[in-house]
């Protein structure tokens, strides 16, 4: 019996190693997965090289990317919060951000709830475009600026964000 409950025991940690080994290497380095050639086709001009920060926090890892046009007025921004187990999920943080703001818009397609919103003025380089995008653990962020065409700024945040969730 005792054998069986140390079997048990190497078992369960050897499983629990397996999962966080798996969760280590899932971690998404934005600015290896979103390089500055895909910036340059998203802002259709020359971009500078990326801002980057990976970290681990107390609630899960970072990584966050921004690339900057070389003629200011356009940017590009990108985040990812993989959430540790235990902390606030990636759906609810973004239905708590979404509450009763009409601003946001649900995008269908895109992980288990995606919203967009507009920010700043109708046109110019602080017009931007956010796509919130929560699945599983993730919560990611796409951010466009300087773009005045919406439909292609849409369409740009959306094709970025699903190359980040085929590497979830």
């Amino acid at each position: 019996m005792r054998g069986t409950t140390h079997a048990a025991v190497v078992l369960a940690m050897a499983g629990a190693l397996a999962s966080i080994s798996s969760a280590a290497e899932n971690r998404i380095d934005l600015a290896a997965l979103i390089t500055k050639t895909d910036a340059q086709t998203a802002l259709s001009e020359p971009v500078k090289d990326p801002q980057v920060r990976n970290d681990q926090g107390a609630d899960g890892y970072y990584s966050r990317c921004n690339y900057y046009s070389e003629n200011p007025g356009k940017s590009l921004v990108l985040r990812i919060r993989q959430a540790s187990p235990g902390q606030l999920e990636p759906k609810k943080q973004l239905e708590e951000m979404s509450a009763g703001n009409n601003r946001f818009k649900p995008v269908s397609g895109l992980g288990e709830k995606a919203a967009l919103v507009r920010e700043g003025p109708e046109k110019g380089p602080a017009h931007a475009l956010l796509l919130y995008v929560a699945k599983q653990s993730a919560f990611i962020t796409v951010g466009i600026s300087g773009v005045d065409d919406e439909k292609s700024a849409t369409e740009k945040v959306k094709t970025l964000a699903k190359k980040i969730l085929g590497k979830l």
